[in-house]
């Protein structure tokens, strides 16, 4: 079972190093067409206008499980900063790479820390 899964985690992580590596190939050559910003734009837009509406109609009793889903999904950053600095893209990009470890990290601890803190006013008070 630990097999099968350590050879699906290489090959995922095989998969993001070449979609990695073709997004460089393709926006190395120079300037972003306005195509290409309308997309990414477009994207983005998208993302934060579901990303508000969802997080605007989770009643209170789910932030909590909200809370810990997004701490699981900023892991995620740390995977992609972790690909930055493996990739040898230059000590520019290594540095970026190196800081959202960082800040990533930061971020997933706090996250959960808090989630913890929330938890414990819902455990019952003994005595």
């Amino acid at each position: 079972m630990l097999t099968q899964f350590m050879l699906f985690a290489e090959g995922l992580a095989e998969a993001v190093e070449e979609l990695s590596v073709t997004v460089t190939n393709a926006t190395a050559g120079g300037q972003p067409s306005a195509m290409e910003y309308t997309l990414l734009l477009t994207i983005f837009l998208l993302a934060v206008f579901v990303g508000f509406e969802i997080i605007t109609k989770v009643p209170p009793t789910l932030h909590t499980p909200l809370m810990s889903g997004s701490n699981a999904i900023s892991g995620i950053t740390l995977v992609g900063a972790l690909l930055t600095i493996k990739m040898d893209y230059g000590w520019f990009a290594q540095t970026l790479g190196f800081l959202a470890v960082v800040l990533a990290t930061v971020n997933a601890v706090g996250g959960f820390m808090v989630t913890h803190r929330m938890l414990e006013m819902f455990r019952k008070k003994k005595g």
